[in-house]
């Protein structure tokens, strides 16, 4: 039988380190703009797109439970940073978009992310560009699978 050295082993390591920087990120937007890992992703996948997105979209792109993100919307619409709006095609999804206020937002915390992404990939040294593309083809065989 073949032992498993969890130091070795790629799903384990690619977990924690995700772990680990989701973490590490989050302490720079949660110190200054007060939202918690469920309410960025929401936030981040929100400005990427022109269209209101529904609480089942964002679950499929961020893999989260729908309660947690159900949770950070109400959060975040409280604050006055998303709109939350019944499907008019159905009436079953919930849609959210951002507001100004959530644009303004996203606007101030987008130099910090892209800050923090640079001295993510320097630390790899000569091989960014490399490891970006492993990564985008690791994530694109699993969304086909």
């Amino acid at each position: 039988m073949t032992d498993l050295n969890l130091k070795e082993f790629l799903p384990y390591q690619l977990a924690v380190l995700s772990a680990k920087i989701s973490q590490e990120f989050s302490e720079i937007y949660q110190d200054r703009f007060g939202i918690t890992i469920p309410e960025w992703r929401i936030l981040a996948h929100l400005s990427q797109q022109s269209e209101p997105l529904s609480v089942r979209e964002i679950h499929k792109m961020v893999h989260m439970d729908k309660s947690k993100i159900s949770r950070a919307a109400a959060r975040l619409e409280k604050r006055g940073l998303i709109n939350k709006l019944v499907s008019e095609t159905d009436r079953r999804l919930v849609e959210l978009s951002l507001t100004p206020d959530g644009r303004t937002m996203i606007d101030e915390i987008t130099p910090l992310a892209l800050e923090y992404e640079e001295a993510v990939l320097a630390s790899l040294g000569d091989s960014p560009d490399s490891f970006r593309k492993a990564i985008a083809d690791l994530l694109a065989a699993r969304d086909a699978a």
